[in-house]
C-alpha cells in the first residue's frame, strides 16, 4: 500500500520528491505552497485529501505553524526546512500531545548521515591531539537562505559531542546552483587531512525524505535519520 503524501512546499525539493515518489512506495495527494498554504489555509482546509505523511521543506517563518497545524490532524511530519529551530521545544510539546511521528533532520541525504557518522569517529580521535585544529566548510547553492547550513552546524555539534572541545572554524560558500558541500578538515604541525561529501543531484535529499516518510508512518516520537538509517 502507498505511503499517502502531503507536500508543504513546492519549490526545488517538492518537485524532486513529487518526481521520485511514486519509484518510493509514495502517493503525493496534495501540493501545499505559497499560493494555497499562505497562512496554513491549505492544511486546515477540510478538503485536504487523507494523508499518512507530510514532506514539509517550506520556509523557516512558517515551519512551526504548519507542523502544529499537521499534528493537531493527525499526520506524521518528516521536516527539512533549516533555520526554526529556536521554536523545535514547543512544535515537540505540540507533537506529542498529538501523539504523532516525525523525522526532523537538517539535511536526508544517506551519504551525509553517513558522513556525519565517520566524522564523529575522527572527531573522537582528533580530540587527543591537541596540535591538530580543525574547520568545516560549506558551499550550497546561491538561493540558499540559510548560512551556515544546518548540516554544517549538525557536524560542529556532533564533533563537539564526541569530545572535540576546541574551536572549530566554519565557513560558507554560496555560488551558482550548488547541490551541496561539506568538508571537515584538521590541520596539524606536519599534515592535513579532510573528509568531503559531494551531493551530485537533489535526488539524493529527495530520496531520503522518501525514505524516511515511509519508515516514521505510524510511529510515535520526534526521531533523525539516525534511527531511519539504524546508525547506533
Amino acid at each position: 500500500m502507498s505511503v499517502r503524501i502531503v507536500l508543504v512546499g513546492y519549490g526545488r525539493m517538492g518537485k524532486a520528491i513529487d518526481a521520485l515518489s511514486a519509484d518510493h512506495g509514495c502517493e503525493v495527494v496534495e501540493r501545499l505552497d505559497i499560493h494555497n498554504n499562505r497562512h496554513g489555509e491549505g492544511i486546515d482546509s477540510p478538503s485536504l485529501p487523507v494523508a499518512d505523511v507530510a514532506i514539509e521543506f517550506s520556509l523557516a517563518d512558517s515551519v512551526a505553524s504548519n507542523i502544529e497545524k499537521l499534528a493537531a490532524r493527525g499526520i506524521d511530519v518528516v521536516v527539512g526546512t533549516t533555520g526554526w529551530e529556536a521554536q523545535e521545544e514547543e512544535v515537540r510539546r505540540a507533537t506529542a500531545a498529538a501523539g504523532i511521528g516525525v523525522v526532523h533532520a537538517a539535511n536526508f541525504s544517506l551519504g551525509v548521515n553517513l558522513f556525519q557518522a565517520v566524522v564523529e569517529r575522527s572527531a573522537a580521535l582528533f580530540a587527543r591531539h591537541d596540535d591538530f585544529g580543525s574547520w568545516i566548510h560549506e558551499g550550497h547553492h546561491a538561493a540558499k537562505r540559510d548560512a551556515p547550513s544546518g548540516t554544517a552546524l549538525a557536524l560542529r555539534n556532533a564533533m563537539q559531542k564526541m569530545g572535540y572541545a576546541r574551536d572549530i572554524d566554519v565557513s560558507s560558500t554560496r555560488a551558482g546552483r550548488m547541490p551541496g558541500m561539506h568538508t571537515v578538515g584538521y590541520d596539524g604541525p606536519f599534515d592535513t587531512i579532510t573528509l568531503t561529501h559531494t551531493a551530485r543531484d537533489r535526488a539524493t535529499f529527495a530520496r531520503g525524505a522518501l525514505e524516511a516518510a515511509r519508515w516514521v508512518r505510524g510511529r510515535r516520537g520526534w526521531f533523525s535519520m539516525r534511527d531511519v538509517l539504524g546508525i547506533d
